[in-house]
């Protein structure tokens, strides 16, 4: 382990990826609420999306398959990780949080610690953050960042709950950061920013803990229980920071937008991608979407696009990778790679 006093850059060493089988496409909606395929498509860009299978997928065990899958990638086991960060919005209890419960099901030994992350969209992005400054510090040599994320037991089926129900899917996906085998490589910073006072334009209210008899109150408020969401706000800020908050990292390590090989934004919705993308005069080939087969998977989006991306040959040594979020809170992030 290296000394506290030496700062390093940490490296994405390994990307792994995990998605339900069960496909819910456009048309199957149609069946449940009053939408249709031509809607869905020309709003947020998705074709179709994952849902869990009750009794064989968990947010733990989700991430605990792709953790797997990226422990592998890397040339590594279970027993080398010495933290785990996990980051969702939909854990598998009220607590305990699903970083030990993913412990639980990898099978781990020696008390290895693990931190939940309840960020949201940016989830990812604040966990790889917090992992990289463990490792940057030397804490830590072997870090397992997740992201994963039970979306579908959580909507509003019903034509009520239509313009946020056909947004969400599940999945989960995870990285594993070690220390950068050579100089000028690795994560070169990572950018975190919130803005607390449109906290209930992106919204699960109930069961909220701040009063007497929350869970009555909340069977009492049904409809409270489900994703809230105002998306033309949503939209119009994500459009804002998402630029911004990729021109700070670039700034911070003297790149221009044209230098960027590849962007990999959360899979928030396709017309964000696309605005955001000529809005930084970028190709279609240095940006990276998958939310047409998976759609908003929170958490779970940049890693899994991520694993994704690498697995597609996308991402070859030396490029230089950016990953940015916007999400409920506000909050949003950007994270700077050298691959």
């Amino acid at each position: 382990m290296a000394s506290p006093t030496t700062l390093r850059h940490a490296e994405i060493a390994g990307v792994g990826h995990y998605v339900p089988d069960r496909v819910v496409k456009n048309a199957d909606l149609e069946e449940l609420m009053s939408t249709t395929d031509a809607w869905i498509q020309e709003r947020t860009g998705i074709q179709e999306r994952r849902w869990f299978e009750e009794g064989k997928d968990t947010t733990a065990n989700m991430g605990a398959e792709a953790a797997r899958r990226a422990l592998a990638n890397a040339g590594l086991t279970v027993d080398d990780v010495q933290l785990i960060v996990f980051a969702t919005l939909s854990p598998d209890y009220f607590f305990p949080g699903s970083g030990v419960l993913m412990q639980r099901e990898l099978g781990m030994t020696g008390n290895v610690p693990a931190l939940d992350v309840r960020n949201q969209c940016s989830g990812f992005i604040y966990g790889l953050s917090v992992a990289d400054q463990f490792v940057r510090t030397g804490m830590y040599d072997t870090v397992l960042v997740v992201g994963s994320e039970i979306h579908s037991s959580g909507l509003d089926k019903s034509t009520r709950g239509r313009a946020v129900s056909v947004i969400f899917g599940d999945g989960a996906g995870a990285v594993v950061l070690r220390p950068a085998r050579t100089e000028g490589h690795g994560i070169l910073s990572t950018h975190l920013h919130a803005q607390g006072e449109f906290a209930e334009e992106l919204i699960v209210k109930e069961p909220g803990s701040n009063r007497e008899g929350r869970v009555d109150y909340a069977i009492a408020n049904e409809a409270d229980m489900y994703p809230y969401m105002n998306g033309q706000n949503v939209f119009k800020h994500a459009v804002v920071r998402f630029p911004q908050v990729i021109k700070e990292a670039l700034d911070q390590n003297n790149y221009q937008a044209a230098d960027i090989d590849l962007l990999i934004p959360h899979q928030a919705n396709l017309r964000i991608t696309q605005y955001v993308q000529q809005k930084m005069g970028l190709g279609d080939d240095k940006v990276f979407s998958n939310i047409q087969r998976y759609g908003n998977t929170t958490a779970a989006s940049i890693p899994i696009a991520l694993s994704e991306a690498v697995q597609a040959g996308r991402i070859k040594r030396g490029d230089l990778v950016c990953l940015a979020a916007f999400g409920s809170g506000f909050t949003w992030a950007s994270a700077l790679i050298k691959w």
